[in-house]
């Protein structure tokens, strides 16, 4: 038993309203099989992740019509009102230490490499997350989408997923900073807000998180140029 067993929490009670599906987003297909199997294969295929913890909507009756769903490492629990806290049930359903990945259901293009490249920059008491540096021109907008000013993109990076974290240290900070009402937008924000150090992983560009309808295709695309395309159930 390793002395920091891994496990990964992914949640997926979201709708995703911006998809204009009538189906949650993970559940649309690429070359026949679901955005969350091609999410999940990779957590699974990995030797060191002993358990995945699928946490879904209350009303999902599309989970458990998939064969990924029968894995052995994977366990379901029901998420909350919100991803953080959905994030937190599903860290709650795990052992009380060891470490922790959080991978969008929507992100399917995980590579392995980028997986292994994380959990390698993961240290204790810290955090490590993967993310790309911030390439275009960016503007700050009012609310009638006018220009406000041009911020400058030096240090500015994209924050993707998994995100890796001591489990007890974020059980431990999701906790407080929802009892505070704080707003928490990814894990990373969680533990920035507790001030505990995150490390910035820099990740593929195509390890993108499935939003709007263009995204589906350009998923399949990089899934194709990853040669992960017919792969057959794990």
């Amino acid at each position: 038993m390793p002395t920091h067993p891994l496990y990964a929490v992914v949640p997926a009670a979201g709708i995703g309203t911006r998809m204009e599906s009538e189906i949650p987003k993970q559940y649309l297909t690429i070359n026949n099989f679901p955005i969350i199997h091609y999410s999940l294969t990779t957590l699974i295929e990995h030797p060191e992740i002993e358990k995945i913890v699928v946490v879904l909507h209350p009303q999902d009756h599309w989970f458990s019509e998939l064969l990924i769903a029968n894995h052995p490492k994977v366990k379901v629990v029901i998420g909350g009102g919100e991803r953080a806290d959905s994030v937190l049930n599903g860290i709650n359903a795990l052992p009380e230490q060891g470490r922790v990945l959080v991978h969008d259901a929507a992100r399917p293009c995980l590579t392995r490499d980028d997986l292994v490249k994380l959990i390698a920059a993961w240290k204790p008491q810290h955090g490590a997350i993967l993310a790309n540096e911030v390439r275009d021109t960016m503007k700050r907008g009012a609310l009638d989408r006018t220009i406000v000013e041009t911020v400058p993109r030096e240090q500015l990076y994209h924050a993707l997923t998994p995100q890796l974290f001591e489990l007890g240290l974020l059980r431990e900070t999701l906790t407080a900073a929802l009892a505070q009402h704080q707003v928490i937008t990814d894990e990373a924000s969680a533990m920035e807000w507790a001030s505990h150090p995150v490390q910035l992983v820099i990740g593929r560009s195509d390890n993108i998180k499935v939003t709007r309808p263009e995204d589906l295709q350009l998923a399949q695309l990089f899934l194709t140029q990853q040669g992960r395309i017919g792969q057959g159930e794990v």
